[in-house]
């Protein structure tokens, strides 16, 4: 017999203190989703209201870059980055077959009895630069998301090797160097359509800081009643988002409907492809023009997800604000100039909540 989750206490202790996760929940036998992920019908996922993405409408092909097609491509990223802040690439330089490492790699990590995992807990992790844990902040959300995660922050190579979990950490780690490329050109692509040149130096500051994680959405007993991830944006420049085969990606397609009349959009699953989505800070660099993408992820009953994404943000010390050519441009400034440690302190402290983490740089 399954034990009891019903006292909150005892499984908060269970799922987040003692590392068990949610698969240390789904492992011990329970047939129903405890009360403490129970979600409010209104964060709750409807896939049969949801559209799909069409694939050739997202589809961008990063070799033509260097073609004759140039122009096009930068036009259709920049409409993305603009419209539904999502988009999916290929031909991007990451090789395929570390696509494939990375999902088996991701399984062989969660798979590991809880004590193996529980020892990179924030507790007693050996470095700073490797965290497992469960949800998003746990301690402050009311709701609690059906997902495990191990979150790796690159320093530099020796580091990484000696302290990422061996079960992930080469892989993790040609990741991150492999999609470098192809994430600063995206961003050299993006601030040039916006008539701004940005030197290297610019460029390499707004993704000074990379970290990847690797997400497991355990199989659900009830689906209907939880999220993997709640609605958010993310906090950072760009985010790359390597999707297995099953799918629960959704995007909120536009930001002023109200709650009750949204349309979310999901992310098919393409093979070969990485997700890109737009990040607040690029939202706020481009002073708004650029829209950071809400999403969220939905849980299954029918088979484990994981997905690995890596979070492209500037250094914690980097000052942020508007770029002064488009300020000077619009006659204004939407977001104020801060630090990006205060962004980051402000976003890990709250639950997550659509992109309500915005306010924090915005002018009213």
């Amino acid at each position: 017999m399954a034990p009891s989750f019903n006292d909150d206490n005892t499984l908060f202790n269970f799922v987040v203190k003692d590392g068990n996760g949610v698969k240390g929940l789904v492992d011990s036998g329970l047939t129903e989703v405890p009360s403490r992920y129970i979600q409010p019908p209104y964060q709750r996922i409807n896939k049969q209201q949801a559209a799909t993405a069409s694939p050739e409408n997202m589809v961008i092909d990063l070799s033509e870059l260097d073609g004759p097609n140039h122009d096009q491509v930068v036009k259709a990223i920049a409409h993305a980055a603009e419209t539904l802040g999502f988009f999916q690439v290929v031909n991007h330089g990451v090789p395929l077959k570390l696509l494939e490492l990375l999902k088996v790699s991701a399984h062989q990590f969660f798979s590991q009895p809880p004590e193996k995992k529980a020892v990179y807990l924030k507790a007693v992790s050996p470095s700073p630069i490797v965290k497992y844990g469960t949800s998003f902040v746990p301690e402050v959300e009311k709701a609690l998301e059906w997902k495990d995660y191990i979150n790796m922050v690159y320093t530099n190579d020796s580091d990484a090797l000696e302290f990422w979990p061996n079960e992930c950490k080469e892989v993790a780690l040609e990741y991150i160097k492999t999609s470098k490329e192809m994430v600063k050109r995206l961003l050299q692509e993006l601030i040039g359509n916006l008539g701004v040149n940005l030197d290297d130096s610019r460029l390499e500051s707004l993704m000074g800081l990379r970290m990847v994680n690797m997400n497991f959405y355990p199989t659900c007993p009830n689906p209907e009643l939880t999220v993997g991830v709640g609605r958010h944006s993310d906090m950072g420049t760009l985010t790359v988002l390597l999707q297995d085969g099953i799918g629960g990606l959704y995007v909120k397609k536009g930001e002023n409907l109200s709650t009750g009349n949204e349309e979310w959009i999901e992310i098919p699953p393409i093979d070969g492809a990485l997700v890109i989505n737009i990040g607040d800070i690029l939202q706020i660099i481009s002073n708004g023009r650029y829209k950071s993408a809400e999403h969220r992820v939905r849980t299954t009953s029918s088979a484990s997800r994981v997905s690995v994404p890596i979070f492209n943000v500037p250094l914690p010390v980097a000052k942020i604000g508007p770029l002064p050519e488009l300020v000077a441009r619009d006659g204004v400034a939407r977001y104020r100039e801060l630090v990006f440690q205060e962004y980051m302190n402000n976003f890990f402290g709250n639950a997550h909540e659509g992109k309500k983490s915005l306010d924090f740089a915005a002018i009213n």
